[in-house]
Protein backbone atom coordinates (compact mmCIF):
# COMPACT_ATOMS: atom_id res chain seq x y z
CA UNK A 1 0.00 0.00 0.00
CA UNK A 2 1.34 3.31 -1.03
CA UNK A 3 0.82 6.47 1.22
CA UNK A 4 -0.69 9.28 0.53
CA UNK A 5 0.50 12.48 -0.90
CA UNK A 6 -1.50 14.27 2.60
CA UNK A 7 0.13 11.24 4.87
CA UNK A 8 3.41 12.06 3.75
CA UNK A 9 3.36 16.10 3.46
CA UNK A 10 1.78 17.03 6.56
CA UNK A 11 4.28 15.68 9.05
CA UNK A 12 7.09 16.93 6.51
CA UNK A 13 5.41 20.44 6.48
CA UNK A 14 5.10 20.50 10.41
CA UNK A 15 9.27 19.48 10.89
CA UNK A 16 10.00 22.22 8.57
CA UNK A 17 7.87 24.98 10.29
CA UNK A 18 9.15 23.58 14.24
CA UNK A 19 13.03 23.78 12.35
CA UNK A 20 12.43 27.40 10.80
CA UNK A 21 14.69 29.95 13.09
CA UNK A 22 12.87 33.03 14.63
CA UNK A 23 14.03 35.94 13.19
CA UNK A 24 16.22 38.34 15.25
CA UNK A 25 14.79 41.51 16.68
CA UNK A 26 16.67 44.91 15.62
CA UNK A 27 16.53 48.41 17.78
CA UNK A 28 19.46 51.10 18.37
CA UNK A 29 20.20 53.37 20.73
CA UNK A 30 22.64 55.11 23.52
CA UNK A 31 24.17 52.61 26.16
CA UNK A 32 23.65 54.09 30.31
CA UNK A 33 25.14 51.33 31.54
CA UNK A 34 26.91 47.88 31.22
CA UNK A 35 27.50 45.53 33.86
CA UNK A 36 30.39 43.27 32.99
CA UNK A 37 29.86 40.38 35.41
CA UNK A 38 26.25 40.02 34.71
CA UNK A 39 26.73 40.14 30.75
CA UNK A 40 24.45 42.80 30.13
CA UNK A 41 23.80 46.56 28.81
CA UNK A 42 21.25 49.02 29.58
CA UNK A 43 20.05 51.21 26.39
CA UNK A 44 18.43 54.52 26.69
CA UNK A 45 14.81 53.37 26.39
CA UNK A 46 15.30 51.00 29.30
CA UNK A 47 15.93 47.82 28.01
CA UNK A 48 18.46 45.36 29.06
CA UNK A 49 20.22 43.00 27.13
CA UNK A 50 22.32 39.79 27.89
CA UNK A 51 25.67 39.71 25.36
CA UNK A 52 27.12 36.43 24.25
CA UNK A 53 30.59 35.84 25.05
CA UNK A 54 31.74 36.83 21.61
CA UNK A 55 31.28 40.49 22.90
CA UNK A 56 34.53 42.76 24.48
CA UNK A 57 32.05 43.75 27.27
CA UNK A 58 35.51 45.90 28.22
CA UNK A 59 35.03 47.75 24.97
CA UNK A 60 31.45 49.13 25.68
CA UNK A 61 31.16 52.73 27.20
CA UNK A 62 28.33 54.46 28.51
CA UNK A 63 27.46 56.95 25.77
CA UNK A 64 27.93 54.46 22.66
CA UNK A 65 25.91 54.54 20.02
CA UNK A 66 24.81 50.97 19.22
CA UNK A 67 22.77 48.90 16.74
CA UNK A 68 21.80 44.97 18.39
CA UNK A 69 19.98 41.73 16.54
CA UNK A 70 18.91 39.82 19.18
CA UNK A 71 16.10 36.81 20.10
CA UNK A 72 13.73 36.79 23.10
CA UNK A 73 14.72 33.74 24.93
CA UNK A 74 12.85 32.70 28.08
CA UNK A 75 12.17 36.65 28.82
CA UNK A 76 15.67 37.73 28.40
CA UNK A 77 17.06 40.08 25.46
CA UNK A 78 20.12 37.62 24.09
CA UNK A 79 22.09 39.47 21.84
CA UNK A 80 23.41 37.97 18.22
CA UNK A 81 25.26 40.74 16.53
CA UNK A 82 26.38 44.09 17.78
CA UNK A 83 27.01 47.11 15.40
CA UNK A 84 28.82 50.09 17.53
CA UNK A 85 28.63 53.58 15.87
CA UNK A 86 31.56 55.76 15.42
Amino acid sequence: MMPTLSRIAAPLLALALLATPAMAEVTGGTIVSVDPDAMTLTLDDGASYKLNSEINVSALKEGMEVYLSYNEVNGENIVTDMDIEE
